[in-house]
Order: C-alpha cells, then structure tokens, then sequence
C-alpha cells in the first residue's frame, strides 16, 4: 500500500494502472538496464534523447522534469530492488509517460520535504509527487511499475496537477 503525505493520492483509477501501446505516429521507447549506478545517468540521457528525436527537447522545462524525475525512479529501482530494471518512455496526445519497472515487491513512499536534513534519502517520490501531472504504482508480477506523466505542451494547464 503506497503511503502518501497531505491529501493527494496516485490515480487509483485502474484504466491507468498498466498503459495501452500509443497510438501510430506517437513516441515510444523501452531500454532495460542492469542494476548499476551507471544505468541511472543512461536512463537520463536516454529520456532527453528520445525528447528530442520526438521534437519536444524545445521544451527545456519539460526535459529537465522529465530527466530528474526518471532520475528519481530509476535510483530507486536501483536502491531498493537491486534488479534490472526497464524505462519506457511514450509522448502521445499531449502526454509525456515515464515508467520504470523492476523486480523489487515494495511499492514507493512519498516521504516529506521536512525530513532531517541528516538524512540523505526519501525524497524523490516526493519530487514526483510535486512535479508529475499524475503518478502511480502497479503490480507487474513479483515485480512492480512505478510512472509519471508530464504535460507536453506550453499551454495554460498542460502539465500541471489534475485535481
């Protein structure tokens, strides 16, 4: 059970829980990585190139969100399931979707900003919670998916936090 601090919570709608294939002519990308410190920047790396293959890297906000937020995600696989992992990346109807999957059973906690600044882990699902549109977490197996999604375009309200 995810634990989430304040009043907002993850889709819990399960039509979002596993992502459709997008439809033709849309961005998508799937990279498996092994489980070394390394895979965290390629991840990075990867996203902004496909960004820009896709004609979205003008959109300097949106690349830098993108990139930290798989940063985030992506360490966390790395930290707490010690698998290899997968990205998949799909831009499609004014939609960035991030998803990083691994074998690790332990679905993700939103730790709080006010953390002890001692502590020098547990605050990149609350990065993700701050900055994705929406994100959730679903069960693949023994295995989980956590996602984000971005808003892709410079209009008023893309990208910003559904109610």
């Amino acid at each position: 059970m995810l634990e989430l601090s304040g009043e907002r919570r993850p889709d819990p709608d399960p039509r979002y829980g596993a992502y459709p294939q997008p439809p033709l002519g849309a961005g998508h990308a799937s990279v498996a990585y092994e489980p070394r410190p390394t895979s965290v920047r390629q991840a990075r790396r990867e996203v902004r190139r496909r960004l820009e293959e896709w004609g979205l890297g003008e959109r300097g906000d949106l690349v830098e969100t993108a990139e930290l937020l798989v940063s985030e995600l992506a360490t966390n696989a790395l930290l707490h399931s010690a698998t290899p992992f997968r990205l998949t990346v799909s831009a499609a109807h004014g939609v960035l979707r991030c998803e990083v999957t691994d074998g690790g059973p332990r679905a993700p906690r939103v730790l709080g900003a006010g953390r002890p600044p001692t502590v020098e882990s547990g605050r990149g699902m609350f990065l993700v919670e701050a900055l994705a549109r929406r994100w959730g977490c679903h069960r693949e197996g023994p295995g989980k998916t956590v996602w984000f999604e971005l808003g892709t375009c410079a209009c008023d309200g893309c990208g910003r936090r559904q109610p």
